[in-house]
């Protein structure tokens, strides 16, 4: 019978991370309403915005050193997790699981989404009002310009999955030619001779722990960046413009809550693990998460918690962490599905049912390899926007509060992601060694 790796929580953890980095959420929040313009207006416009920019610093250097040492941790955990099996089948045996899982828990996602945006239809709340003051003083180049992409057809785009330029790949930050870059050098040196691939083993295990270093010393910026973080994007955003669009936020929160519910469902029936324990055992990353916006900078916590709080075994940790945060974000999907359709709502869009089926493979789609980082699921929004007809300019209508929705979508994105090691752990578990699943991952201290 395989026994729960021994819990050797890390410094921050001993000293209670998920207490601090909520004490940061409260008092970053409360500060943000104190000084906001819209709330009671202490300060001038100006100054406050001075304030924001400067409370934010911690948070901002905390997010650039996560942004830096992601795409190596990324390629040594994912290289480590195939070959610390020591057998290529568990790639076979994890990748015909896995990769069906991701696609069947997004389109549950989409549909979610689709359905509370059609139950709740928050684009009928919105004025025309409303609508000319926030699109009209919004210029439309500002919003869209990042978003728009050239046309790629669907045999380009399956091409385009291979990196043939690694290097550029790494420049790019295209995370998604990242994962299958390591996919394939971890395969490959499953079939090579232990005297051969011990070297470079030795050297990726090195640079991993390297990461993990460069990742202690931002975890000790953690509480200070959550509370700059949320105080600056208080003070930026107001209560005013959340409730301005309180139904559409309603509606995507609401939709959010079913697909964690789903995700509850999944580990109960799936997993065998009891609701009650999984959120016990994930609420530090799902903290992180929240106030971060990234799932990225959550991941090396992600790896840590599904071993040790989780019970998950260290090569399903190593792979489907750093994959999940590529491409799995069910919670993003959800979100611009939402959006999608609020938007055709308030500019009297119509869709049919074959564009509401373009519509969730579209979301589906631009959905794998989103980069783990805060903001980019607006661009991606503006995409899928292009393909069913609203303008573009119409994301200055929820420009205001995607970033208190980017947070809460990025929590569930690190669910799923957690969710899906418990339930790969429970399918493919028992194949493996039970030395491989009591070895300990490197600590986040």
């Amino acid at each position: 019978m395989l026994t729960r790796p021994r819990r050797t929580r890390p410094l921050l953890i001993q000293t209670g991370l998920w207490q601090q980095v909520l004490l940061a959420m409260v008092l970053g929040i409360g500060l943000g309403l104190v000084l906001s313009p819209s709330g009671l207006a202490l300060l001038s416009e100006p100054t406050a915005y001075t304030i924001a920019q400067w409370v934010a610093v911690p948070g901002q250097v905390f997010l650039a050193v996560i942004q830096m040492i992601v795409i190596p941790l990324v390629l040594t955990s994912i290289i480590l997790g195939i070959t610390s099996s020591g057998d290529a089948s568990f790639l076979k045996k994890a990748g015909l699981r896995i990769v069906p899982y991701f696609v069947v828990t997004t389109t549950l996602a989409v549909a979610i989404g689709i359905s509370v945006a059609t139950v709740m239809r928050p684009g009928d709340y919105i004025s025309a009002n409303m609508v000319q003051s926030m699109v009209g003083d919004s210029p439309a180049s500002v919003i869209a310009g990042p978003a728009v992409q050239p046309d790629v057809s669907i045999p380009e785009r399956i091409v385009n999955i291979i990196p043939g330029n690694p290097t550029q790949s790494l420049v790019d930050q295209d995370m998604l030619a990242v994962v299958i870059y390591a996919i394939f050098f971890g395969v490959a040196l499953l079939t090579l001779k232990h005297q051969q691939s011990s070297i470079i083993l030795d050297l990726t295990r090195s640079v991993q722990a390297v990461s993990l270093t460069i990742v202690n010393w931002a975890m000790l910026l953690a509480p200070l960046a959550v509370f700059g973080l949320l105080c600056d994007i208080t003070i930026r955003v107001g209560i005013d413009a959340i409730l301005g669009m309180s139904v559409y936020v309603i509606s995507v929160l609401l939709g959010l809550m079913v697909l964690l519910g789903l995700y509850f469902l999944i580990v109960l029936l799936v997993a065998k693990q009891s609701p009650g324990h999984f959120l016990r055992a994930i609420r530090e990353p799902q903290l992180l998460a929240f106030s971060t916006s990234s799932s990225a900078a959550v991941m090396p916590l992600s790896m840590q918690t599904a071993h040790e709080s989780l019970g998950v075994r260290k090569s399903i940790a190593q792979f489907i962490v750093p994959l999940g945060a590529t491409i799995n974000m069910d919670g993003t999907a959800l979100y611009q599905v939402v959006a999608a359709v609020f938007l055709t709502q308030v500019f009297g869009i119509d869709l049919s049912l074959n564009e509401l089926l373009l519509l969730t493979a579209t979301t589906i789609g631009a959905s794998i390899g989103t980069p783990s980082t805060p903001g980019v699921g607006i661009v991606i929004l503006a995409t899928i926007l292009q393909g069913i007809g609203v303008p573009v300019h119409g994301i200055a209508l929820i420009l205001g509060v995607d970033r208190i929705l980017d947070m809460c979508r990025t929590t569930v994105n690190v669910t799923g992601d957690l969710a899906a090691c418990a339930v790969m752990d429970r399918w493919i578990g028992s194949e493996l060694g039970s030395d491989e699943a009591a070895a300990p991952l490197p600590q986040v201290d």
